[in-house]
């Protein structure tokens, strides 16, 4: 038999690995964008779906079952994210004769909706946090949050992936935080509805995974902390979740046994919880009815093959799952193409240098010369890493972090260098508010990056023709533009003149991690995570100058990544205030506002909504190029 994954990325290519080992050929499907990406290889067959836009690919229900007519596939697994969590989806396959790897669909349709999901588990004796969602109607929302009292949490009723939700601290922001919400879960989901309920000030995010089959198989994996977050978006998890009551540990996991045989669940999912630090209260928060991204903590201190159960639950078998015990310890962080140093923007480019160290598991979808694309989210790879406890577990991930090597993107990887031995992480004490309230340290410093790049180049070439002096063709270095890895842009900036210096001597052992490729003239960096990617210019480059400029006045409002141009507010003419939001760009399924610097008049909209764009393109202008 043949499983037809109808998703993408690294989570294709882990459904695959599994089927393989199972003894299943695999099918994948794709976009344009991802003709050569690595999942498309691994697969027995290959699949076209259509253009980059999701509607006519991964979202398109028939084309995938279309796909699966024409390759003979036997059966469908969803992976996450995109149709996973879609019940009609689930009923299309299964009325195609297809096998659903997956809950049975109306399990899915249960817990799709955030508001069918609220009164389930309360009818299931499980605590929800207090909160409205018997109208859409904008003033019985506006009433509700008044009366559950500010701060409150509006949120999308569908979906999840933190799309949909705000924060309202003060009755005068709620019109605008819930139109927001509405209008991302439109995008998202097409679901606008919301629910209002209260904020809790100091939250912890810990969910527990549930595993069922159709013989009345149903029990816990234990739980897993998902605290460290941004917009809502989980950054970095573990399992079991440290520091847990046990009262809300037993409570917890009781709690998601009885909500799942509730609903009749038979397959892998998880059930979400957020806890009070202050309390030790818990309260359901969704169930989501899919494999999960952070599955591979929870298999790493269980020993199980999550995607092996799916897939034998969903062909009828019974599971074994009387002697599972948890032990040990594992993190996973989410390696994504984004620059936490500039309010973690997405970023796009190819990846040309890649060192994965010894040891750790990596679930990646890209390889090196893997291109980074606006047109999906930024998961470059999540890195896991395990021991017998936490702290050697946590000490396993920051000597991971310390080696691992990625050229030519930016990442976050030294966000998580930084982070994993910030003292909250360390205790095991992270609230969701973790981010928001911890300012990230200064950069290592591109001049020592260059020194050391230089260095590296040096010692490379002595290697290589130790009868040739190495300096002779060194000329300068330079961060290659808009492709260095966690590298503060070129632009306005010098050349890093090193060619005469070999920089500080040290020991082998207190070497950064360094690639070079000579071919490329190309030296990647690697300093408290963060790899700088520089480029060594030949003796011509060299003397015709190493600056860039960028492109338009101060004023201008220039897009700061690649993305599609969603709206676009303001028309020429029209006076702006400073802060107020004129365009919004959508990059990797995520939706950034972009502000006018000050205020002025707008001279010239050059931009559509639907508009692909590059970084530092000129949106808007303004009159005299300036704001006042």
């Amino acid at each position: 038999m043949r499983i037809l994954v109808a998703n993408r990325g690294e989570i294709a290519r882990r459904v695959i690995r599994t089927a393989r080992r199972m003894g299943y050929g695999s099918v994948a499907v794709f976009a344009d964008p991802d003709a050569d990406a690595p999942f498309v290889t691994d697969a027995d067959q290959a699949v076209r779906l259509g253009p980059a836009e999701l509607e006519s690919s991964y979202l398109s229900i028939d084309r995938i079952l279309d796909a699966a007519l024409r390759s003979d596939a036997g059966a469908i697994h969803p992976g996450y994210g995109f149709l996973s969590e879609n019940a009609a989806f689930a009923r299309a396959v299964i009325d195609a004769g297809l096998i659903w790897i997956g809950p049975h669909p109306d399990a899915i349709a249960a817990m799709g909706s955030k508001i069918e999901a609220r009164r389930i588990a309360a009818e299931a004796g499980i605590p929800v946090i207090p909160g409205f969602d018997e109208s859409q109607d904008a003033d019985a929302l506006r009433e509700a949050a008044s009366h559950i009292g500010f701060p409150v949490l509006v949120k999308a009723s569908a979906g999840g992936g933190g799309k949909g939700i705000r924060i309202v601290s003060e009755a005068a922001g709620f019109d605008a935080a819930i139109d927001a919400a509405r209008e991302e879960a439109r995008r998202s989901f097409s679901d606008e509805r919301m629910i209002v309920e209260r904020y809790i000030t100091r939250p912890r995010h810990v969910e527990v995974q549930i595993v069922g089959d159709r013989h009345g198989t149903l029990t816990h994996l234990g739980t897993r902390e998902c605290s460290v977050q941004r917009r809502y978006q989980k950054l970095m998890e573990e399992a079991p979740a440290p520091n847990l009551p046990d009262a809300a540990r037993h409570g917890m996991q009781g709690a998601a046994v009885s909500l799942a045989r509730q609903i009749g669940y038979d397959s892998v999912g998880t059930v979400e919880f957020v806890v009070d630090d202050e309390t030790g209260d818990f309260f359901f928060l969704e169930m989501n009815t899919r494999l999960q991204v952070e599955h591979p903590v929870t298999e790493y201190v269980t020993g199980l093959d999550l995607v092996e159960l799916q897939i034998r639950a969903a062909f009828d078998e019974r599971l074994d799952l009387a002697d599972v015990t948890v032990a040990g310890h594992a993190f996973e962080v989410r390696i994504n193409a984004e620059d936490p140093w500039a309010d973690f923007a997405p970023q796009v480019g190819t990846v040309t240098d890649l060192v994965v160290p010894s040891g750790v598991r990596w679930d990646s979808g890209v390889e090196a010369g893997s291109r980074i694309s606006a047109h999906y989210d930024p998961l470059v790879a999540k890195l896991i890493v395990g021991g017998p406890d936490r702290e050697s577990a946590r000490r396993e991930l920051a000597a991971a972090l310390d080696r691992l090597v990625i050229g030519g993107v930016r990442t976050n990887a030294g966000f998580h260098r930084w982070l994993i031995d910030e003292p909250a992480v360390v205790a095991g004490t992270v609230t969701t508010r973790f981010l928001d309230e911890t300012p990230l340290p200064a950069m290592p410093e591109e001049e020592d990056a260059a020194r050391a790049a230089a260095a590296a180049w040096r010692r490379d070439r002595t290697e290589a023709r130790p009868d040739v002096d190495p300096w002779r063709g060194l000329g300068g270095f330079r961060v290659t533009p808009h492709t260095g890895a966690l590298v503060v842009p070129i632009a306005g900036r010098a050349v890093h003149d090193v060619s005469l210096e070999a920089g500080p001597g040290v020991a082998d052992e207190q070497r950064p991690p360094t690639v070079v490729d000579r071919d490329a003239r190309r030296v990647v960096v690697v300093l408290d995570g963060h790899s700088f990617t520089f480029r060594v210019l030949t003796r011509s480059e060299r003397w015709s100058g190493g600056t860039t400029e960028r492109r338009g006045a101060p004023s201008d409002i220039t897009a700061p990544f690649p993305g599609v141009v969603a709206e676009v507010r303001v028309a020429a003419g029209d006076t702006v205030e400073a802060g107020q939001t004129v365009a919004v760009i959508e990059a990797m399924k995520m939706l950034h506002p972009l502000t006018a610097h000050g205020a002025g008049t707008v001279a010239e909209v050059r931009t559509t909504p639907g508009d692909n764009v590059v970084s530092d393109q000129i949106l808007i202008t303004f009159e005299n190029g300036a704001v006042e």
